[in-house]
């Protein structure tokens, strides 16, 4: 059902300002922890305020982007807009921990619909060629979240009190709501269809374990071991039976038949790519450019800039490049070689280089990112019958955060093992901060800057791995066209589906 070119337009504001939400709820609440931890009295407790969210907003994904097919893209829209409001009251009435955990839970579980059914929406209602652009306008959401959250968040907190940070979504919520209802057309889900119950269940556990079993080994400790395994040995039979279960069912929540079209896998193992490449690594830059570079935390905060600011300006650039030409291989490849590159650069850099040199590095694996991380959701789903537009959309990025979490995980156990293990008797690990390294003597900030370089090189080294593991995906992809129009739902069996990208 093509739209005309104002509700087109009227359409994507709606859905930017919905996805802008989504994405700052996830950065905006890091600025405001400690405070928000400190008036409720939970210092020990407050990761349960990024967890909860994180956990509700991976796990719902699929659950989300399955009843989408089923009863239709608006109505799982709007309820999780609605959600997400009333969940974010609720956090800013929150009077302990346990209440803003629960509120939090339902708000991540309405961010994953405002995240997840904007990309479905423009899978539905625009052509597959003309989907790489509009999905990169929508997509500059997350970017811009990252950039603006975190001061956004400072500046509520310090004017009007943490509980606005979680009250000024109302009003923007509202807007975009009343934009929505007029420009999202109604789309037909597919009535009568039994949902995957079972499957919702077992992939609900299973995602559970490996968030749960991330963050605790994130955290450290000889004590977390046991939790990790069990979260760990649950997450293994839990997979088990998902697979088992969706090779049954007439109507599975992840379709494995899409399994055996290679642009989906291809598409599919991008975005975990990404998940591991990317974000599992850009939260810990900071610190390691205050502790290798000696700078400040303000100053630090020039590098992740530069990796979004890259991101940003590659996302809409390269989304318009695909939709002119119709042409899509060229930018995995040329993504995942440019964001190698970068990490390869950081891998290599001895201590002491002047800062501009970080950041531009870091900013190419900000343009390699961005370069494919739209466009790939657009292949997927042009790969797919549009009956399954949903849940294809929602595996696309399932993978990526699970992806991201877990390599979080190892990442910053494998920072925090080996810089406990190298670090200067002079410094206690237990109260190392920047402010304590700069306070020692030079020969001491000299140390420890070679340490941090020494425990970083080889995390840059193995995640320029993993992207030029991604070039070699990348070539798997057909040098094809995306189609110039809707396609109409496929007629082949399941098990031969062909790939209506190809025009």
């Amino acid at each position: 059902m093509p739209l005309s070119p104002w509700r087109l337009r009227l359409l994507i504001v709606s859905l930017l300002t919905v996805s802008f939400l989504g994405a700052l709820d996830h950065t905006v609440v890091s600025t405001s922890l400690a405070t928000i931890a400190g008036e409720l009295g939970a210092v020990e407790q407050m990761s349960w305020v990024i967890v909860s969210y994180t956990l509700a907003s991976t796990v719902l994904l699929p659950v989300l982007g399955k009843l989408a097919d089923l009863v239709g893209i608006r109505l799982v829209f709007f309820a999780s807009v609605v959600l997400f409001l009333v969940a974010s009251m609720f956090c800013g009435f929150a009077q302990d921990i346990t209440q803003l955990a629960i509120a939090r839970v339902a708000q991540g579980a309405g961010a994953a619909g405002l995240m997840l059914m904007p990309q479905t929406m423009i899978g539905v209602l625009t052509s597959p060629r003309e989907r790489p652009r509009v999905l990169s306008i929508i997509g500059i959401a997350f970017p811009i979240a990252i950039l603006v959250g975190p001061l956004i968040g400072g500046i509520i907190t310090d004017a009007w009190g943490w509980r606005w940070v979680f009250w000024v979504n109302i009003p923007l919520g509202v807007i975009a709501l009343a934009l929505a209802a007029f420009a999202v057309p109604h789309i037909e889900g597919r009535s009568g269809k039994r949902f995957d119950i079972a499957g919702a269940v077992l992939l609900g556990v299973t995602v559970t374990a490996v968030v749960l079993a991330a963050s605790w080994a994130s955290a450290g400790g000889s004590e977390s071991a046991t939790p990790i395994l069990i979260a760990s040995l649950v997450a293994v039979l839990g997979l088990a039976a998902f697979i088992a279960v969706e090779l049954r069912v007439a109507e599975p929540l992840v379709p494995l038949r899409h399994f055996s079209n290679r642009t989906i896998v291809v598409c599919i193992a991008l975005s975990t790519v990404i998940g591991v490449g990317l974000f599992s690594v850009v939260a810990y830059v900071p610190t390691f450019i205050q502790m290798a570079y000696r700078t400040s935390a303000t100053v630090s905060g020039l590098v992740p800039i530069a990796t979004v600011f890259g991101m940003l300006i590659s996302t809409l650039v390269t989304g318009s490049l695909a939709s002119r030409s119709g042409r899509y291989r060229m930018f995995p490849l040329f993504g995942t070689a440019v964001a190698a590159v970068g990490l390869l650069v950081m891998a290599l850099l001895p201590p002491g280089m002047p800062l501009w040199v970080p950041m531009v590095a870091m900013g190419l694996v900000g343009i390699g990112t961005g370069s494919f991380m739209n466009i790939i959701v657009a292949v997927a789903q042009s790969a797919a019958p549009v009956s399954d537009t949903g849940s294809i959309t929602a595996t696309v990025s399932l993978v990526r955060q699970i992806g991201s979490t877990t390599a979080t995980a190892i990442v910053g156990g494998l920072i925090g093992a080996g810089v406990t293990a190298g670090l200067p008797a002079a410094l206690d690990a237990a109260t190392l901060t920047p402010a304590a390294v700069h306070a020692a003597s030079a020969s001491v900030q000299a140390q420890v800057a070679e340490l941090y370089s020494d425990v970083m090189t080889p995390i840059f080294l193995g995640l320029a791995v993993t992207y030029a593991i991604g070039f070699v995906i990348a070539l798997l992809l057909p040098n094809a066209k995306l189609a110039d129009h809707l396609e109409p739902e496929p007629a082949a069996e399941p098990s031969t589906v062909s790939d209506p990208a190809v025009a």
